[in-house]
């Protein structure tokens, strides 16, 4: 087929995929043979056996939760992994200096003995998933009788893993109306096998993050290591690549529109359920706030990072960290607002307490609606407290780590002592303090600091409580004055911002300097504020979404009976999942139509563009302008990046997304700016999710890296 579909040839493939389109959810792997039916009428040929079982090796074998946070796939007999590069990113950062510049560079292991290994990474299979919710209530006297539900998971957990060396981990569902039980299997030896240099695994930058067309080759691999037992254990030279009960196949097959995808995966939180007040408070209130937040930050360090190699290396694992979520918020009420959901969320609610009084049972639901969104009314201000403080304390000045580490010294010397343990603990602050300068500078962290605290204490009215004294009205200048001077002293003075101030301490520590350190600067200030937000914000916004929660759980259970026949599926909550629907493009809005994929060509059009989110090295230019791509080209094209109407969210970074047959077509990694609403409220017509082809991967593997030798550990299936 031509590279360049037609406008109206286009718009018919368009409109044949929409009738196919999957609809939204996030399903249970255990509960997949319900949806078995539908799933092959969109083209699957697998069975509900083949995806999950608890019998046989399957599908969910090969798919691990990466890091606690994102999802990988094993696609070798000899464990090697994939996930997305972002997911890979702070180990890549970690083993990258000056001198090993693997960030810019990239990185491969030529062999097995130079993988490089990662202390705390780790990496999980589900052993199988078991509906335990009538065990969990037994004895109980409501679905919120905790202490009695408590106990009985004890038990349940307990009892599920006895002889084994699995683990096991029971969740609520449904907001308390069901619960699963999750045996699984965790290894702790995941090494570093290679990595593109950013040029390909970030291209496109915050330009391109939640945006299509993209072209992004976010993909890193590892491998995971296990003892000659082939069970987890800790990193040693001794362990050996850990053999699979299933590896995944990879797809050479040559893509079109309207091709089964499925993805599988660990996806994080969604909240499908939250009523049209609590919707408009994260859209006009609490989403703005947290964007301006990050925006301060990110002008300081991005600035940074351009104008030094050093700060680069240092802050490009924070800065990505914090301008992920900042983006996707952004593009989150963007489309939130496009879509009017509050007004639809309003449409629902009325449809829901209609139809509570239909009938005299249903009478418990009438009132649940108007109850959660007086809570919204009377409380959500905890929420936006304790959103601002854990953007403050989180993702503000990073000195605070320091100074939760030196609290506990303090707080804890005489027991420490006592136990003799002190001069342990005072160790490892040494040792953590060799990591935290690596990464560290002093000008930044004083930038952010002076932005952050300004925009802080204007969220949390602290203005009134610091000039509340006064007897003079205060022009506008009195702030900024007392911003820079306290920010002044606490980088001047503070041995917490200061590298040879903090480790003359440590090396120095008696119990009167101990006394004198209770005064710095630096310290006072974060107790101060850290402690509030800890007895008086964290309580109130617990018990809120306590209050919530057992409303919801409520409001979930009347969706469920009041409204059998509708597609009813849990929010994401971290655990294994399945999405399903087509290879596709989308029309998100009036004159704009994305097709389905991208190309190496769209790669070097924005390198041309001159942006520095896109620039290249040499190579990647020598190869397009050859045409060399090898043995994974689509007809005259080399794809780089597809979209998929498939339901996903964060946590579902890395996951697998499989044709008809269970092959590896290629990583998700992202969804478009259009899709990111869908953590609320899913779209089919506009909702894609972003997958880099795994043609691709396998390309910048190969040809573009010389790494040759991983692509030959796998099963490339070419029909």
């Amino acid at each position: 087929m031509n590279k360049r579909y037609t406008k109206s040839f286009f718009l018919a493939i368009f409109f044949i995929a929409s009738l196919l389109r999957a609809e939204e959810g996030m399903l249970i792997p255990s509960l997949i043979s319900a949806f078995e039916s539908d799933m092959k009428a969109k083209g699957m040929k697998l069975s509900a056996d083949d995806i999950y079982s608890i019998n046989k090796t399957s599908l969910k074998d090969a798919i691990l939760q990466f890091g606690g946070g994102c999802t990988a796939e094993i696609v070798s007999s000899q464990g090697l992994l994939l996930t997305n590069h972002h997911c890979g990113y702070s180990y890549i950062q970690y083993h990258s200096s000056l001198e090993k510049d693997y960030l810019k560079n990239g990185f491969w292991a030529k062999n097995k003995s130079e993988e490089l290994a990662n202390p705390g990474l780790t990496a999980m299979r589900i052993v199988r998933i078991e509906d335990v919710t009538n065990a969990v209530f037994v004895g109980a006297s409501s679905k919120n009788d905790l202490e009695t539900i408590q106990a009985n998971i004890k038990k349940l957990t307990a009892a599920a893993i006895a002889g084994s060396h699995y683990e096991a981990e029971i969740k609520p569902f449904n907001y308390g109306n069901d619960y699963y039980m999750m045996v699984k299997e965790t290894f702790l030896d995941v090494r570093l096998v290679g990595t593109p240099p950013n040029s390909i695994g970030k291209f496109g930058g915050d330009t391109d993050n939640w945006v299509w067309p993209r072209h992004t080759g976010d993909f890193s691999v590892f491998r995971i290591y296990a003892g000659k037992d082939n069970k987890p254990a800790t990193f040693s030279k001794e362990n050996v690549p850990y053999q699979p009960l299933h590896s995944l196949p990879i797809s050479f097959k040559n893509r079109k529109v309207g091709d089964f995808t499925m993805v599988y995966g660990f996806p994080g939180q969604t909240e499908q359920h939250v009523v049209s007040s609590y919707l408009k408070f994260i859209i006009e209130k609490e989403r703005p706030a947290r964007i301006h937040m990050r925006d301060l930050s990110l002008n300081v360090i991005d600035a940074a990072m351009k104008a030094s190699d050093l700060t680069r290396i240092q802050y490009s694992a924070k800065q990505a960290s914090i301008a992920n979520a900042w983006k996707k918020w952004i593009g989150q009420i963007d489309g939130l607002r496009t879509l009017d959901a509050v007004s639809i969320k309003i449409a629902q609610e009325k449809a829901y307490i209609e139809m509570a009084k239909t009938k005299l049972e249903w009478n418990k639901y009438a009132d649940v609606v108007d109850k959660m969104n007086d809570l919204v009314a009377a409380k959500s201000e905890l929420e936006f407290q304790y959103a601002m403080g854990a953007e403050y304390f989180s993702y503000g000045p990073e000195y605070f780590k320091l100074a939760r580490g030196l609290n506990d010294l303090i707080t804890n010397y005489a027991k420490y002592k006592e136990k003799g343990e002190l001069n342990s603990v005072i160790e490892k602050l040494k040792i953590g303090a060799e990591g935290f300068f690596k990464n560290y500078d002093e000008k930044v962290d004083k930038s952010i600091f002076q932005d952050q605290t300004k925009a802080y204490f204007g969220y949390i009215g602290e203005w009134k409580e610091l000039t509340k004294d006064l007897k003079y009205s205060i022009a506008p200048e009195w702030y900024d004055n007392y911003i820079k001077s306290l920010t002044d002293v606490t980088y001047s003075k503070s041995v917490l911002t200061n590298k040879e101030r903090y480790l003359a301490f440590l090396n120095n520590i008696i119990e009167k300097s101990l006394k004198k350190i209770k005064s710095d600067v630096g310290l006072t200030h974060y107790l101060k504020y850290v402690t509030r937000f800890r007895n008086d914000v964290i309580p109130g916004y617990q018990n809120y979404s306590a209050e919530m929660n057992n409303l919801l759980q409520i409001y979930v259970e009347g969706k469920f009976v009041m409204f059998p026949n509708d597609k009813h599926w849990p929010d994401a909550n971290s655990t294994l999942r399945i999405t399903y629907g087509q290879l596709e493009g989308s029309a998100p809005t009036d004159g704009m139509m994305y097709t389905e994929h991208t190309t190496l060509d769209g790669i070097i059009a924005k390198y041309n563009s001159g942006n520095p989110d896109m620039e290249l090295l040499p190579r990647m230019l020598e190869l397009h302008k050859a045409k060399n791509y090898g043995p994974y080209a689509q007809g005259d094209e080399l794809w780089v990046c597809f979209t998929g109407s498939n339901h996903t969210t964060g946590g579902n970074s890395g996951s697998p997304v499989l044709d008809a047959n269970g092959h590896l077509m290629g990583l998700n990694f992202d969804r478009t700016w259009e899709s990111t609403m869908s953590d609320y409220m899913f779209d089919a017509s506009r909702c894609r999710n972003v997958v880099v082809d795994i043609r691709y991967v396998m390309w910048v593997m190969d040809i573009y890296s010389g790494a040759k030798h991983l692509v030959d550990e796998m099963n490339l299936v070419k029909e």
